[in-house]
């Protein structure tokens, strides 16, 4: 794949949207926060939230825990196939003035997987405790920008897979409906 050069190369308006957030990581606390944010999107703030979910709800928390990891072992499914199936570059990949501020875990860059998984995740976790929206939620949205930030998405990327993990937890929670 060819890189497009020079600040005359043209930018398509997602493109030159990423090339503006991207340069955020130039300062340190930013790239700081949202490396660390991408990182726990991992997979870390998750397993951290199953674990507090068995710890203290018990049986509960253990069947809630149980349908989170079903639900993303069919997202992970779902991503891969997906990923390998539209194999779009990823935005610093294709553009030298955007850079990628970690690295990736894989080579393409449709759909973001960390965003996939942490909507569906949080759309389950509030489906059967909704008074943990106010720590959920915003760590599900910095994990989702922090994948455009870093270099390492589109928008596109972003806005699809939330849409995905959104029909998948709601999927979830219809196949396994709350208690």
């Amino acid at each position: 794949m060819s890189r497009l050069h020079g600040p005359e190369a043209p930018l398509s308006v997602e493109a030159a949207w990423c090339v503006r957030v991207n340069g955020l990581c130039s300062r340190q606390g930013i790239r700081l926060f949202f490396a660390t944010t991408s990182r726990l999107g991992d997979g870390a703030a998750w397993y951290v939230l199953m674990g507090m979910l068995v710890l203290l709800d018990g049986m509960h928390g253990v069947a809630v825990s149980a349908q989170i990891a079903a639900t993303g072992v069919i997202g992970l499914t779902l991503y891969k196939t997906l990923k390998r199936w539209t194999r779009r570059p990823r935005p610093f990949a294709s553009h030298l003035r955007i850079h990628a501020w970690v690295a990736p875990l894989d080579e393409f860059s449709f759909p973001s997987g960390h965003t996939l998984h942490a909507v569906a995740f949080t759309v389950v976790a509030l489906g059967h405790y909704p008074s943990l929206a106010w720590v959920l939620v915003p760590l599900t949205a910095s994990i989702a920008l922090s994948r455009i930030v870093l270099g390492l998405h589109y928008p596109s990327d972003v806005l699809a897979a939330s849409a995905i993990g959104a029909a998948l937890g709601s999927l979830s929670l219809w196949c396994v409906p709350v208690a």
